[in-house]
């Protein structure tokens, strides 16, 4: 298995690989404090916005990696032995547009289609308004220029790429016009009522399904990323695979894989629900509980355990468990752990309640 990673991730080269490599880390880091903001927000979270996070993330590592990657490296050159001047003239793209002509307007262009993502991210993720996109804008192209131009804030002696002028003013100007593209498109696209819809605890057989498939795509790639992360750590640091032992980093990735997917599956189908009235991170998407009627204490722990029990057998053992599993709802209309019924005490004390309402 780490072979066939380790050849998926040396197939990608340059910056563009860089990015699709440090991709799932920072999607760990970044993506779930994002969807929890969204959340607070807005008090739902709909599923396009879950793949606008993550392509926002890919976006800022490309970035990162297109304007600071690929590093100085061996004995000499920019950034080691020599730095690369700045160039501090606004207009310095003029004589560099007569002489280079249509190569020097591309690169032109580039540095403004750079930031136009960023502007619309801004715009129709954040919501920020024009003033704010600006000073956002601004402030990431100088910090990578400031990056740029002292060698990484002092990793290296050097400058090892040009800090221009103009490219703050390229790139500033690429997150306005993006966030105009946004403001346009806030204005042409016809928007349905902004109510959030009620969450149902009646779901259907249909959208089960595409909740659970849902959450199990999370929980897999809670299971995948850390087996690339490994490879992609020894491949930074330098340590090769026939060092370390096939046998030994195969059980590496045995364990910290089990260990994620158990972390993931716990988290995803019994910490959210339990803390969201039945809601798992799926389930917020789409607007549905898995508890079809309330419980509590006891009841409501067996439920959860019922149901992660026969989950996980569905996970593991898909073809055996599935097809009975769906058969079974279609005859009973509802899963095993659905007949777990709620707490006699509560039963007891509207029981009571309402005898003594008929007596009064």
């Amino acid at each position: 298995m780490s072979g066939v990673i380790d050849g998926y991730v040396s197939q990608f080269s340059g910056s563009f690989s860089a990015a699709v490599l440090v991709w799932p880390l920072f999607s760990l880091l970044l993506t779930v404090p994002f969807l929890v903001y969204l959340y607070r927000r807005d008090g739902w979270l709909r599923l396009t916005a879950v793949f606008a996070i993550y392509a926002s993330v890919l976006y800022g590592a490309g970035l990162v990696c297109f304007t600071l990657y690929p590093l100085p490296t061996g004995d000499s050159g920019p950034g080691i032995t020599y730095g690369i001047p700045p160039v501090l003239d606004p207009f310095a793209f003029v004589p560099a547009i007569a002489q280079g002509g249509v190569r020097a307007v591309l690169q032109l262009l580039f540095n403004v289609v750079l930031f136009v993502p960023l502007g619309f991210i801004a715009n129709m993720l954040l919501k920020l308004k024009l003033v704010p996109t600006l000073a956002l804008s601004f402030a990431i192209t100088c910090l990578i220029e400031t990056a740029q131009l002292t060698g990484l804030f002092g990793m290296y002696p050097y400058a090892f790429r040009t800090f221009d002028v103009d490219d703050l003013i390229c790139n500033t100007l690429g997150g306005v016009l993006g966030w105009a593209l946004g403001h346009l498109a806030n204005r042409l696209i016809l928007r349905g009522s902004t109510e959030v819809p009620p969450v149902t605890h009646q779901p259907g057989f249909v959208r089960r399904c595409v909740t659970f498939m849902t959450d199990a795509l999370i929980i897999n790639v809670c299971y995948v990323v850390p087996r690339i992360v490994i490879v992609v750590a020894l491949r930074v640091l330098g340590v090769d695979a026939s060092d370390v032992g096939d046998a030994t980093l195969e059980q590496l990735h045995a364990v910290v894989s089990m260990m994620c997917f158990v972390i993931a599956f716990v988290v995803v189908e019994a910490v959210v629900p339990w803390r969201t009235d039945g809601s798992t991170p799926a389930g917020l998407f789409y607007r549905m509980s898995c508890e079809v009627q309330e419980r509590t204490g006891a009841n409501r722990a067996l439920f959860y355990g019922l149901r992660a029990v026969v989950l996980f057998l569905v996970l593991r053992f898909p073809l055996f468990v599935a097809p009975p599993l769906a058969l079974f709802y279609l005859i009973a209309r509802k899963m095993p752990y659905d007949f777990i019924p709620a707490n006699s005490t509560r039963g007891t004390s509207d029981e009571q309640g309402l005898s003594s309402c008929v007596e009064g």
